[in-house]
């Protein structure tokens, strides 16, 4: 089992210190959620500048809200961020918690919400075939630089609703599932059956999602505010707060639960300041 951690929506300098010790540690990749009005910073800026100083763990977008962007600009960042990590970038897309549709990310972004999800399918196979090298039209010339990989690097979606879980199938790599063990084994028995009903072979990857918070009270505490505070749009934040892991043992079962489950990898999202999470979680490991 695979084992990551996502970065808490705090002050952008301090994650660099984050992901020096995340480097050091047992740990597979460094995730990063994505919001526009909120104090978070960007993240594709922001794992770019980890990838330079890591050169182990993947960076993933768990997840980037595209229809925010412009398509053909996304898939040049995209790109460059995986040139420049040497491949390590995952491309982690979504449309917003079904909870809440954000409205307030797509009123500043200009972007209708109603038609999110129709944008993000057109949006991923525009950036395929950039990545392919093949001219935006036939009057303008290809967009680089070329990603490491043939078409593009690993795309994995998020989502609870049907439609949202029918998409993994058609146009990912794989399934970033958010919830406690006997939810994400829900939605994930929906993404394989979606995944057999479309002839694709083999499994879709799949990458869960722990809340996490170990140390004193005072740390829990601070986790929590932020939870609550980042997820107040939902109208469910306090409900989405108690399945936030506390303790070493607990995390331990949960990790344990999402193995059983057949999950690939394990992202323990941190939503306290204090860094030295990263090493408490090593320990549990």
């Amino acid at each position: 089992m695979k084992v990551g951690i996502g970065l808490p929506p705090h002050d952008p300098i301090s994650l660099v210190d984050w992901a020096r010790r995340i480097e050091k540690g047992p740990f597979s990749a460094i995730g990063m959620l994505d919001r526009i009005v909120y104090h978070s910073p960007d993240p594709l800026i922001t794992l770019a500048v980890l990838a330079g100083v890591t050169t182990r763990v993947r960076l993933q977008t768990e997840v980037l809200l595209a229809p925010l962007r412009n398509t053909a600009l996304l898939a040049k960042q995209v790109a460059s961020l995986d040139r420049l990590s040497g491949g390590r970038f995952v491309l982690g897309l979504g449309v917003g918690n079904y909870r809440g549709p954000r409205y307030d990310d797509y009123k500043v972004a200009g972007v209708d919400r109603h038609t999110r999800g129709r944008r993000l399918d057109e949006q991923v196979a525009e950036m395929r075939r950039i990545w392919k090298g093949e001219p935006y039209d036939a009057e303008t010339d290809p967009i680089g630089p070329q990603p490491t990989r043939p078409g593009g690097p690993e795309i994995l979606f998020g989502g609870f609703r049907p439609r949202a879980l029918a998409r993994i199938a058609r146009f990912g790599d794989g399934f970033l599932a958010a919830g406690p063990p006997p939810y994400v084994g829900h939605l994930m028995k929906e993404v394989y059956g979606h995944w057999r009903a479309a002839g694709r072979s083999g499994s879709p990857r799949v990458v869960a999602h722990c809340y996490v918070a170990l140390g004193g009270e005072d740390v829990v505490d601070d986790a929590r505010t932020t939870l609550v505070d980042y997820y107040d749009y939902t109208g469910e934040a306090g409900g989405i707060a108690e399945y936030m892991v506390t303790t070493p043992r607990d995390l331990r079962i949960a990790i344990d639960r999402y193995s059983d489950l057949g999950v690939d990898e394990v992202m323990c999202y941190c939503w306290a300041r204090d860094a030295g999470q990263v090493e408490r979680i090593a320990d549990v490991l």
